[in-house]
C-alpha cells in the first residue's frame, strides 16, 4: 500500500487493529453467529471500492481525493493474506510535520489513541515525504495474524498537515467471529 497515503492509512488501520489486539491478548467469551461482513458506518460518505471505510465528513475539501480502495478478501480473515489496492490524488504536496491521529477500539475499550508522524509511518509502506501533488496508486499485501480476538473493532485515522489542514479522515469497523 504505498504509492499512496490511502494505502498507508489502510495499512495503519488493519495493522493497528490486528496487531494491537493480538499483542494485548484480548479475548472475550462472546459467541458471534459467524463472520459479519465489514460495513461502512451509518454515514453518507463511503470510500469508493470494496472496503469498510467511510470518510468522517464530506471529503470535498480534503487534500487527498481517494478514488478507490479495494480489499481482498473482503471481509478480511484472520490468518490470511489481505491485498489492498488503492488510488487517489493529492491536490498539493504533503510536507514533513504531517500527523495522523489514530484511534482503535475493541468494543468500548480503547486500544490505541495516539498521534503519529505521518512521514515516519509511510516509510513502512515504501513512501517518503514530501508526498507530491498528483495521482498515486498502490498495491500492498498484509499478513493478518490467526490470533485476532473475536469482536468488533472500530478505527479512526484523522490525517492533517503541520498547518492543521485536513488531508483526509477515515473510519472503519470490522467484526471477527469466534472460530470453532
Amino acid at each position: 500500500m504505498r504509492s499512496l497515503t490511502t494505502t498507508s492509512l489502510l495499512t495503519l488501520f488493519l495493522s493497528a487493529t490486528t496487531a494491537s489486539a493480538a499483542a494485548l491478548g484480548l479475548s472475550v467469551g462472546l459467541d458471534f453467529p459467524g463472520q459479519l461482513p465489514i460495513s461502512t458506518a451509518d454515514n453518507d460518505f463511503p470510500v469508493p471500492g470494496e472496503n469498510p471505510l467511510t470518510f468522517c465528513s464530506s471529503p470535498e475539501a480534503d487534500i487527498l481525493t481517494i478514488e478507490h480502495v479495494d480489499l481482498s478478501p473482503n471481509p478480511p480473515e484472520p490468518g490470511k493474506k489481505l491485498t489492498i489496492k488503492a488510488t487517489g490524488t493529492f491536490h498539493k504536496d504533503v510536507e514533513e510535520g504531517a500527523k495522523v491521529l489514530l484511534q482503535v477500539k475493541y468494543g468500548y475499550i480503547r486500544l490505541i489513541n495516539e498521534e503519529a508522524d505521518l512521514c515516519e509511518q509511510i516509510q513502512n509502506v515504501d513512501l517518503e515525504c514530501p508526498l507530491e501533488k498528483g495521482k498515486l496508486s498502490l498495491v500492498k499485501e498484509v499478513d493478518l495474524p490467526k490470533e485476532i480476538p473475536p469482536g468488533k473493532y472500530t478505527v479512526l485515522a484523522d490525517v492533517y498537515t503541520k498547518e492543521k489542514e485536513k488531508i483526509t479522515c477515515l473510519e472503519a469497523m470490522v467484526v471477527f467471529d469466534i472460530k470453532r
